[in-house]
Formats: C-alpha cells, structure tokens, sequence
C-alpha cells in the first residue's frame, strides 16, 4: 500500500477520483467527551445556562461534516446524503456516534469523523464554564461501507 497524496515530486496533491465508479458508501465513527460526574449530570437535566448542550453539539457535528472539505486540505468537496448524530451520557462521559452517507467517487470516513470531533468540541465549548478539565478523546472510524476498498469493521465494534 502506498500513499495517493504525493505527486512525483514528492508534493501534496488532491487525488484524482474522477474515473471512479460512482457507489453508496458509508461511514460511522465514534468518540467521547470525558468529564466531572457534576457536569454529565447538568447535560443530562438540561441545566447548562448555554442551552440544550446534546441539541446544539447534534447540529455542530453535522454542520462540521458538511464543512469538511474545508478544513481537510486535502478532502474532496462531496455529496452528503445523510449525516446522524447520536449521543449516550454515562457517569462520567458522553459518547458519541456519526453516521455519514454518500453516493459518489470517494469516501465519506473524512465527514463522519468531521461530525464527531465539531460535535465533541461543541460540548467542550458549551460546558467549559463548569468543567474547564473535559477530556475529548478516542474519536475513529468504526465502519466503512462502500468503494473499491469494500467493506470495514473495526474488531471489537458491535455494530
């Protein structure tokens, strides 16, 4: 395997997709937001002054799916199908899932992972009057459907 991202002069390049066959493709990722028990607990009832936290890092990460052609240098700017978002808040974290679609000539890991990492940053942002030691961590790819690469799944994932 060898990186597509280097022209012959050793340079960053964006890759040409466009002889690729068109596929529906499918990514999901996942990452997690450690935190105080106190401040899982002020998520949880709705208590945060900033407003519905889970809500607005929802909308976060999928405008910042949307976005990710322009924060990635090198990411083509795709289609988006279908961007979901979920969230689970434990004791001490709040976990989080994107579930990115496309039919197109490239992959959409870029975009899922995109979601998850804005929508972390968005419960950072809303949380950090009350927990400035909030831990973003662990965000990956879990599966990926689609394209000539085919079919992963990451050991271990339950999905």
């Amino acid at each position: 395997m060898q990186f597509t991202h280097f022209n012959s002069s050793g340079r960053a390049k964006m890759v040409d997709v466009g002889e690729k066959k068109d596929t529906n493709r499918l990514a999901v990722a996942i990452g997690s937001v450690r935190m105080k028990r106190e401040t899982a607990d002020m998520i949880r009832s709705g208590g945060m002054k900033k407003g519905d936290v889970i809500s607005v890092a929802q909308v976060g990460g999928i405008m910042g799916a949307k976005k990710t052609s322009e924060l990635i240098p090198m990411c083509h700017n795709i289609f988006i199908s279908g961007v979901d978002m979920d969230f689970e808040i434990l004791e001490y974290e709040v976990k989080i899932r994107a579930t990115a679609r496309t039919c197109g000539k490239t992959g959409i890991e870029m975009e899922a992972m995109t979601a998850v990492s804005i929508a972390a940053l968005t419960i950072y942002d809303m949380c950090k009057a009350v927990d400035k030691e909030m831990v973003i961590g662990e965000i990956m790819l879990v599966r990926k459907s689609g394209g000539k690469s085919g079919e992963f799944v990451r050991r271990g994932e339950n999905l």
